[in-house]
């Protein structure tokens, strides 16, 4: 079978090692100024939201041209070569870079959340400086908080759409409103174990009034294994504005 000359492949070696060269640096440079923008950014709250929005979609495309500029460095190196291995080879490169990018792929949507969580939850309750003062501030309960929180916003937690976080200084009052998402955050599976358990329909099942607590049932389902669960929460009953009118 007749070969390739080894000066055809001149110019693409050439071009291959430049181009990988090329993609690592350009995964490098993304990398370091995603850590920049991190130390960089002293609001925990706004570090909150970056991390949650924008770190997996960031180590995926450092991934991604990671293998890449490993498939170009791979086949930046030949000789001589028959069309039908040049076509083996080039077969090859594709296949593998897949199996490692799903592997990657695999690593960042399942386990990696699992360090994600622990970090944005140390970031949540961070505590925050009041920049009247200097000081930290306090971060209110559940009942401490709604005197804060107008009836949209409570309605909101009402049925776990909406989390806030209430941040007072005590020596001032000045108050900081930090806005969450209720589900924004896939549970453990209790079938597979992999942090890929999500809210997919919330139902209420009976609505709360002045009287009697309402009642919210949430339907969960595994990404990865496809587990379903229900579970039932329990909604407070709705303040009394009138009585409380009234009675001022």
């Amino acid at each position: 079978m007749e070969e390739t000359s080894t000066q055809s492949f001149e110019a693409w070696n050439m071009w291959a090692i430049y181009i990988a060269y090329g993609l690592a640096a350009l995964s490098v440079i993304i990398l370091i100024a995603h850590i920049l923008k991190l130390s960089a950014t002293s609001d925990s709250k706004t570090k909150y939201d970056y991390i949650n929005k924008s770190e997996i979609n960031i180590l995926m495309t450092c991934s991604v041209l990671l293998i890449s500029a490993g498939g170009f460095y791979a086949n930046a190196y030949i000789t001589e070569l028959s069309i039908l291995w040049l076509f083996v080879r080039l077969f090859v490169t594709i296949s593998m870079g897949l199996i490692i990018g799903v592997i990657v792929q695999n690593l960042l949507k399942f386990y990696y959340p699992f360090y994600i969580e622990k970090r944005l939850k140390k970031l949540r309750y961070k505590p925050r400086i009041s920049p009247k003062t200097g000081k930290a501030m306090k971060l209110l309960s559940e009942e401490e908080e709604d005197v804060y929180l107008d009836e949209g916003m409570q309605a909101e937690e009402e049925i776990f759409s909406i989390d806030y976080d209430v941040w007072v200084d005590e020596e001032t009052g000045y108050t900081k409103i930090e806005k969450y998402s209720g589900h924004l955050h896939a549970l453990q599976c209790p079938e597979c174990n992999y942090q890929t358990f999500r809210v997919t329909k919330e139902e209420i099942l009976k609505s709360p009034s002045a009287t009697e607590e309402g009642e919210l049932m949430k339907n969960f389902e595994c990404g990865y294994c496809g587990h379903k669960a229900k579970k039932n929460f329990k909604i407070a009953m709705l303040k009394n504005l009138e009585g409380e009118e009234n009675a001022a």
